[in-house]
């Protein structure tokens, strides 16, 4: 699904408005009606609204869903905030049709005391303000949005919690945004929707489609997308009925220091659980007995070290080499890395502690491998490409960092942001806070270094790997719950995660 600009989206809109053709009041019609379908399979008719509509078309849209509401029983009390803005036609046409209907409650609000207290239980649908604020609000529209957010009322904002930008950083008070519960938008969704900093004003993002002109949107040229299942199954490759363990590659994890072994052993299982052919996993020499019986399915190769590596062990026999987990950051363990990214001239996966000695020795990321695959958590990328003053900044940083040194980056958290060469972005949707955990980061390794194994790009090692251990958790939690969730559960489940997206090809 691509992720379009607010431009982009307005440019759908009237491209739709042009070709199907609609007028814009019906197509205003067709999301309200979207907004009200979900309202009412969610409350029912015992409900009581509080409608607020700015005056432009996201007041349209509002004082449509009020009409609606009211319309099938509902208890609406719709208020206009008149805030200076000039009204646009479309919304002079819905709210002439709000004040037609019987028995409607309507208040013009032109100074904070024209509102009332709510009560925890009403519901409050916040159509003040859509995409096209470039700026923060400010006097009258500002107090509306304090004063609806000093409630306890459940709220739905439509489109998008007005005050917030959707492709840019808000700048905002915490009070000049409304804190949805919920977000109710159309047909895209927007790039202010993946970043945490947003997370508390957007509340759940519901995604409704309004019937926008398909062909158009497949034409827009963007540089975000957000990965689906459809992608991940054209990706997955079936298995040859007689092919062998050398057919699936032989992968390579350099892991653990005394202390940190379940990290090896968590990236040994993933990496085949995932499908590698063959796995060689290069640990100290107080990781033999533990990987042996931990991981009967994978070789072991033991440094000369007892606690730590501090050797190259890395040969060309190995497809792909997985560098990081629980390995410390001693300066015999970061020559070793230095070899070893010297050396081996095919795409790796760089993880933890890897990432954190590179951070410290960055002219070394002239020399990692073509197409090799950082995977950070937001404190590891900052120390590796430097602080940023929002997530939209760090976004352009992760963007640039991977253009410039040819190699992907796999930023983790909620919605997991791929960054390629090319300079696009895959946002993930699977996954779960219960994956908020110890050795779930070295879980995803493990994964990523199964699939490059296999023979797959690093694009698609990437895309592939990031949504199957999203999946697998969301299945785990079933049995688990998110609290309970480990990343030995994790990988337990990521053969139900594929067989999820395999069982119908």
């Amino acid at each position: 699904m691509k992720i379009l600009s607010s431009k982009q989206t307005r440019e759908a809109d009237a491209y739709t408005i042009e070709h199907e053709p609609v007028a814009s009041i019906e197509l205003m019609e067709r999301a309200s009606t979207a907004c009200f379908k979900w309202i009412v399979q969610h409350f029912d008719v015992t409900s009581t609204f509080k409608v607020f509509c700015g005056t432009g078309n996201n007041g349209g849209d509002g004082s449509a869903i009020a009409r609606m509401l009211h319309s099938n029983g509902y208890h609406v009390m719709t208020f206009i905030v008149r805030s200076g803005v000039n009204a646009s036609e479309d919304f002079k046409i819905n709210e002439k049709r709000l004040r037609n209907l019987e028995h409607v409650n309507i208040a013009d609000v032109t100074t904070i005391n024209d509102l009332p207290e709510f009560s925890k239980d009403d519901i409050l649908i916040d159509a003040l303000f859509g995409t096209g604020l470039n700026k923060p609000v400010k006097d009258l529209a500002a107090d509306v949005i304090k004063h609806i957010n000093q409630t306890e009322a459940e709220i739905i904002s439509i489109d998008i919690p007005s005050g917030l930008f959707a492709d840019q950083a808000s700048n905002a008070s915490a009070n000049q945004i409304i804190k949805a519960t919920c977000t109710l938008s159309f047909q895209v969704y927007k790039l202010a929707f993946f970043f945490a900093e947003n997370a508390d004003y957007t509340g759940k993002v519901i995604i409704l489609p309004i019937g926008l002109n398909e062909k158009f949107i497949g034409s827009c040229e963007t540089h975000f997308e957000l990965t689906e299942e459809k992608h991940i199954r054209r990706i997955l490759k079936k298995r040859k009925p007689f092919s062998h363990k050398g057919n699936y590659g032989h992968a390579a994890i350099v892991a653990g220091s005394y202390g940190k072994m379940g990290a090896a052993v968590l990236s040994a299982k993933a990496c085949l659980r995932s499908g590698a052919g063959l796995l060689t996993v290069i640990v100290p020499g107080c990781g033999y007995e533990i990987m042996q019986t931990s991981v009967p399915e994978a070789m072991i190769q033991c440094d000369e070290n007892e606690k730590f590596i501090s050797s190259d062990h890395i040969t060309d026999a190995f497809n792909v080499v997985g560098m990081g987990p629980g390995i410390g950051t001693g300066k015999e363990t970061a020559g070793a890395l230095k070899q070893i990214i010297q050396n081996f001239r095919k795409p790796m996966v760089i993880d933890a502690d890897a990432i954190n000695i590179i951070s410290e020795n960055k002219t070394w990321l002239d020399f990692v491998p073509a197409e090799s695959i950082f995977t950070p958590h937001p404190k590891e990328f900052e120390r590796l490409a430097g602080k940023s003053k929002d997530h939209f900044e760090r976004n352009k940083m992760q963007i640039e960092f991977s253009k410039r040194y040819n190699v992907f980056v796999i930023l983790k958290g909620r919605y997991t942001c791929i960054s390629s060469p090319d300079g696009m972005c895959y946002f993930n949707p699977t996954g779960n806070p219960g994956m908020a955990k110890g050795g779930t980061g070295d879980a995803l390794t493990g994964m990523i270094t199964g699939f490059l194994a296999q023979g797959y790009s690093s694009k698609e090692a990437c895309i592939a790997a990031v949504y199957l251990h999203g999946l697998a958790a969301d299945i785990a939690i079933k049995e688990t719950g998110e609290h309970s969730l480990l990343a030995s559960d994790l990988i337990n489940y990521i053969g139900k995660a594929f067989l999820q997206l395999t069982m119908d090809n």
